[in-house]
């Protein structure tokens, strides 16, 4: 690994950008008397801000390393997911919104609970914990490892420890306000490296712009193919149908989105600020993939400035830390660690928002708010350190080792949570017995899936097969092909075996129909 030790001030760039969340945690502190105040942010934040903190948080740092990695080894075929999301979502926002802001007290999984269960409220909401755990360590870990080579070799424990602490003490003091308003700083920081990035390679690249895009043409750079009907590789096809399924995940089934839903201070403006959370990741997406883009081209001008054996993710970190000027590198690293916290955070906050609501309120009901809010805080502690510990634990074994391999099998116990969603959305005849026999199914096969195609390092540090059926049996898809089809199998299966059930139709205000019945009545009132 190359290690570059940074100007002063750079360390001092990145130092108060970080502890700037921490100011911002103090400051909202005072705010925080009630569960709605500390998970929700009162229901008083503007949309712009809202849609922006949807927005910083799925931008987190990895898509700021990742992305560039992916367009410099290959090309942009990694967007297509992303152009999918307002593609799907543009019809979708206007229902979702309402329906989770009239439904809902706090917790998604709510919703799933009113329409299918019990059950379907823990299966779906353990799904989006063990999700964001498995995040949340390889986040702080892949950071930990880029500061590392930026900051001149220190110790990776040590960043890791303190940028944890620092998101931490920002979620415990300052709760879900806090979050919001350091992820609208974070974001335009975020949107800031990367310009700043590309403006750079801009510079250095011998015959600027013109150049870059010409190189680019001549090797299929700006390209999203190969655009076969192949399912088997990672096709334009591939990345269509599993961007779908993607952007109902994040905006119809995700905790850290769905909450955000609730801090804005109507229907409407919680609507603007999901389209505008929307909008603005698309770019960024692109901006990133540009930068692999450029750094490819500049490097290919530039033959022989790389290290030898030198993987496509680590491209970028190395041109941050060889090739930026001085103030420039240090915003770009402020930027690296903004993406981790504005992640991180929100995950933390949203997982003591769902062990308040689906675990500690089932089991007290008539706790107070006041013993709510304490328990939400020290869930936030507890969910904190773990995911600094988890961090340390891939440190320890060299990479996520035998911990991702467990946390990668949190995809059989979580399958097609988006099927649920859909069939609950769509289908009034739908039942909770037909979607337990649909959860079932899509369990066995998603079980079937990973461990038919997925190695797993279970201890050795060799990876493996943990049931090998042979060439001709073994799922040999595309690995983005999985979550489509446990999610079509839960929706079809759980729809054709709520037909063997007799029971009564489901409310309407909990589908679409109910919306779109309302939608009917305010048009002949209008006329």
């Amino acid at each position: 690994m190359i290690h570059a030790s940074l100007h002063w001030i750079d360390y001092a760039i990145v130092i108060i950008s970080v502890l700037l969340a921490v100011f911002v945690g103090i400051w909202f502190s005072k705010k925080q008397k009630s569960t709605n105040a500390y998970f929700a942010a009162s229901g008083n934040v503007p949309a712009w801000a809202v849609g922006m903190s949807m927005f910083a948080t799925i931008i987190s740092s990895v898509t700021f390393l990742a992305y560039p990695g992916a367009a410099y080894g290959g090309n942009w075929i990694l967007l297509v997911q992303g152009l999918m999301v307002p593609v799907v979502l543009v019809g979708l926002i206007g229902f979702i919104v309402p329906l989770y802001r009239k439904v809902i007290k706090l917790s998604t999984y709510e919703y799933f609970e009113r329409r299918f269960g019990a059950f379907a409220r823990i299966y779906s909401s353990i799904a989006f914990i063990l999700e964001n755990f498995s995040k949340m360590g390889a986040v702080l870990y892949l950071m930990g490892l880029a500061m590392a080579m930026f900051m001149g070799g220190m110790d990776i424990n040590t960043i890791i420890i303190a940028i944890g602490v620092v998101i931490i003490l920002l979620t415990y003091l300052g709760g879900m306000e806090a979050i919001i308003w350091m992820d609208v700083a974070q974001g335009f920081l975020l949107i800031i490296g990367g310009l700043l990035t590309v403006g750079m390679l801009f510079y250095l690249t011998e015959g600027g712009p013109a150049t870059i895009f010409q190189v680019a043409g001549e090797f299929d750079k700006i390209d999203f193919g190969p655009y076969t009907m192949d399912l088997v590789n990672t096709t334009c096809l591939v990345m269509v149908l599993n961007g779908i399924f993607y952007a109902v995940q994040k905006y119809g089934t995700d905790q850290s989105i769905v909450q955000r839903y609730l801090t804005a201070r109507d229907d409407k403006n919680a609507k603007k600020a999901s389209y505008l959370g929307v909008l603005m990741s698309v770019p960024a997406w692109a901006l990133f993939m540009f930068v692999g883009t450029c750094l490819f081209v500049y490097y290919h001008i530039n033959s022989g400035m790389l290290p030898q054996g030198i993987k496509d993710d680590e491209v970028f970190p190395f041109f941050i830390a060889t090739e930026m000027p001085v103030g420039i590198t240090g915003l770009i690293i402020a930027a690296l660690a903004a993406g981790a916290i504005s992640s991180i955070d929100s995950s933390i906050n949203c997982i003591s928002a769902c062990v308040v609501e689906d675990y500690y309120t089932r089991l007290r009901p008539h706790a107070g708010d006041r013993s709510k809010l304490w328990v939400g805080k020290i869930s936030v502690l507890v969910v904190g350190i773990g995911s600094i510990l988890v961090a340390l634990l891939y440190v320890s074994w060299g990479g996520q080792g035998v911990l991702g391999s467990l946390f990668g099998l949190y995809a059989i116990i979580s399958a097609g949570i988006v099927g649920i969603f859909l069939l609950g959305l769509f289908s009034r005849r739908a039942n909770w017995q037909g979607l337990y026999i649909g959860i079932a199914a899509a369990v066995l096969f998603t079980a079937y899936a990973v461990l038919t195609s997925k190695p797993f390092d279970m201890g050795g540090g060799e990876k493996q097969l943990l049931i090998d059926l042979g060439e001709e049996w073994n799922f040999n898809q595309s690995t983005y092909m999985l979550g489509v089809y446990s999610h079509l199998i839960v929706l079809v299966v759980g729809y054709l075996a709520s037909l063997l059930f007799r029971t009564p139709l489901a409310d309407k205000s909990l589908t679409i129909y109910g919306y779109l019945e309302e939608r009917k009545e305010e048009k002949k009132r209008g006329e």
